[in-house]
C-alpha cells in the first residue's frame, strides 16, 4: 500500500477547543480525525461521575461535538478515534446512538475496553504484580485504601482491530495518547507488532499532534510571529507506509507549521531521549531527520524504534486531602507592602483560630508569582492581587480559611477589594500514582456495533 493516509487532531485535551474538529472536518481532505480528552485526573473525575450515576464517566462534550461532526463525517468517510469513553465507554457508545438517531444517521461504534482495573487491583496484586509508585519506589500500601481510580495505557492494536472490524468511531479509554494517531496507522498499513521502526514512526507521529495546536503555533516560544492566533489551525499528518510522515495543516487555517513549532512539541514530556517508552515500543528521540520541505510542511523521517518493554504504566489516582484559596485586590500607595500586611493578618488570626495547615502559600499576582526572583519588584505598585492558599488532610480546617479572608476588606488597611463569588471553599485534592504492571495480567476487548437511526 503505497497511498498516504491523513490524520487530523482536533482536541488536545478535555476542554480544548470545541469548534477545532468542527474545522477540520468542514475544510476536508483527511481520512481520520483523533480527539484526546483524556489526563490522570480526568480519569477520577469521570470514576466519580459514574460512582453517582451509571450512564455517565465519559467525556459529554464529545457526544455534543458528535451532534456537529457526524453528518460530515459519515459523508467524507472521516472516521473518528477518541479517548472520549473514559471509564465508560459503553454508555458513550448508547449516548452517541441516540444523536446518530436524532440526525437519521447509522453509524458503526467500536468500544474498547480493559484499561479500568479498579475492581481487579486486589486480584492482579495477588497474582504479582506490586504497583510500587514508579518515580519514588514508595508501596502501595501508602494510598491503596484511597484509591478512586486505576487505569491501564494499553497498547494502540486494539484501536486497530475496532477499525478493521469496520468502526465508524472507535471509543476508548486510556490508551497512550500517541497512541490515537498510532492505531489508525497500524489499520491503514498492517504493521506488526514487531515493526519496531514503524511503530517507532507512528508514535512519534501521535506524539508531535496529541496537544492539538501546540505543534502549529499555540504555546510557541515565539508567540509574536504566529500569524493568524485566532484562527489557528489544528496539525495534520500526512503519513507513509515507510514510517515518514509530513506535520501540515489545512489550507486557509492560521498558526505555523515550522521545525521550530514542531521541535518544541516533540520535547514536550519527552524523559530519556533515547528511549521514550510507550505500551507499544521505545523511540529514540535523537535518531530522526526533521525537514522543512515546503511553507508549512515539516517532514519527518529515519525514525528508529526499539523492542517494547513487558509491561504497562498504570495511572492510579488517590485522595490526598482538602484545598482552597483566595484572593484579594489590594490598591493604594504601598500596595506592595499593604499586601503583605494583609497577609500576615490573615495568617496570624487562623493561628489564633488554632488552624495549623500542612501547606500555606502566599502570592503577589502580577509581581513574582510565575518567575520569582527573576527581575526586582517595581519601586512603585498601585495595586497587587492577594492570592493564599492552604493545603490539609483536615476539610474542617481548610473551611475555616475560607471564612476569614472577607472579614480584612473592613477590619483590616484601606483600599482592599476585589473580593468575588463568595467565601472558598474546600476542594477535594486528587493525587497521581504512577506504576507498572505485567503485560500479560491486562486483558483487552473489542465490540463492534451499529447504533443510530
Amino acid at each position: 500500500m503505497n497511498r498516504i493516509v491523513r490524520i487530523a487532531n482536533g482536541q488536545g485535551f478535555w476542554g480544548d477547543s470545541i469548534d477545532a474538529p468542527v474545522h477540520l472536518v468542514e475544510r476536508g481532505g483527511i481520512d481520520f480525525l483523533t480527539l484526546d480528552y483524556l489526563a490522570e485526573v480526568t480519569l477520577s473525575i469521570m470514576q466519580r461521575q459514574r460512582l453517582k450515576n451509571p450512564e455517565t464517566g465519559y467525556a459529554r462534550d464529545f457526544v455534543e461535538l458528535a451532534g456537529r461532526i457526524l453528518p460530515r463525517c459519515l459523508e467524507r468517510d472521516i472516521r473518528v478515534v477518541t479517548n472520549a469513553g473514559g471509564v465508560n465507554p459503553r454508555a458513550c457508545r448508547e449516548a452517541l446512538g441516540r444523536v446518530a438517531a436524532k440526525l437519521g444517521k447509522r453509524v458503526r461504534i467500536g468500544v474498547v475496553e480493559g484499561d479500568d482495573i479498579l475492581e481487579r487491583v486486589a486480584e492482579l496484586e495477588a497474582a504479582g504484580a506490586n504497583f510500587r509508585n514508579l518515580e519514588t519506589g514508595e508501596s502501595f500500601d501508602a494510598v491503596r485504601d484511597r484509591i478512586s481510580s486505576a487505569n491501564v495505557y494499553i497498547d494502540s492494536f486494539c484501536l486497530a482491530e475496532a477499525l478493521d472490524q469496520g468502526a465508524q468511531i472507535v471509543l476508548a479509554g486510556r490508551v497512550s495518547d500517541p497512541g490515537l494517531a498510532l492505531g489508525p496507522l497500524v489499520h491503514a498499513f498492517g504493521w506488526g507488532r514487531a515493526d519496531w521502526d514503524l511503530l517507532a514512526a507512528g508514535t512519534l507521529a501521535g506524539h508531535v499532534t496529541e496537544c492539538g495546536a501546540q505543534c502549529t503555533g499555540g504555546n510557541h516560544s515565539r508567540w509574536w510571529e504566529v500569524p493568524d492566533l485566532a484562527g489557528i489551525g489544528y496539525p495534520v499528518v500526512e503519513a507513509g507506509p515507510d514510517g515518514s510522515f509530513v506535520v501540515t495543516k489545512q489550507p486557509g487555517s492560521g498558526g505555523m507549521v515550522t521545525r521550530e513549532t514542531v521541535g518544541e512539541q516533540i520535547l514536550y514530556e519527552m524523559g530519556d531521549p533515547h528511549n521514550y517508552i510507550s505500551p507499544d515500543v521505545r523511540v529514540d528521540f535523537t535518531s530522526f531527520r526533521l525537514e522543512e520541505e515546503a511553507r508549512d510542511r515539516v517532514r519527518i523521517s529515519g525514525v528508529r524504534g526499539l523492542p517494547a518493554t513487558d509491561t504497562f504504566k498504570v495511572s492510579f489516582s488517590y485522595h490526598a486531602g482538602w484545598k482552597a484559596h483566595g484572593q484579594l485586590t489590594v490598591s493604594g500607595p504601598r500596595a506592595r507592602l499593604k499586601a503583605a500586611r494583609v497577609a500576615e493578618i490573615i495568617w496570624e488570626r487562623l493561628r489564633q483560630a488554632g488552624c495549623h495547615f500542612v501547606h500555606t502559600e502566599t502570592e503577589f499576582l502580577g509581581l513574582d508569582s510565575c518567575h520569582p526572583g527573576i527581575r526586582p519588584a517595581p519601586a512603585q505598585v498601585n495595586e497587587v492581587v492577594l492570592r493564599l492558599g492552604v493545603r490539609d488532610p483536615d476539610a474542617g480546617m481548610v473551611e475555616r480559611f475560607g471564612k476569614e479572608l472577607a472579614p480584612v476588606i473592613t477590619n483590616g488597611p484601606p483600599g482592599i477589594t476585589g473580593f468575588a463569588g463568595g467565601r472558598p471553599k474546600p476542594q477535594e485534592i486528587i493525587a497521581y500514582w504512577p506504576a507498572l504492571v505485567p503485560k500479560q495480567l491486562i486483558r483487552t476487548s473489542v465490540n463492534v456495533e451499529e447504533a443510530g437511526a
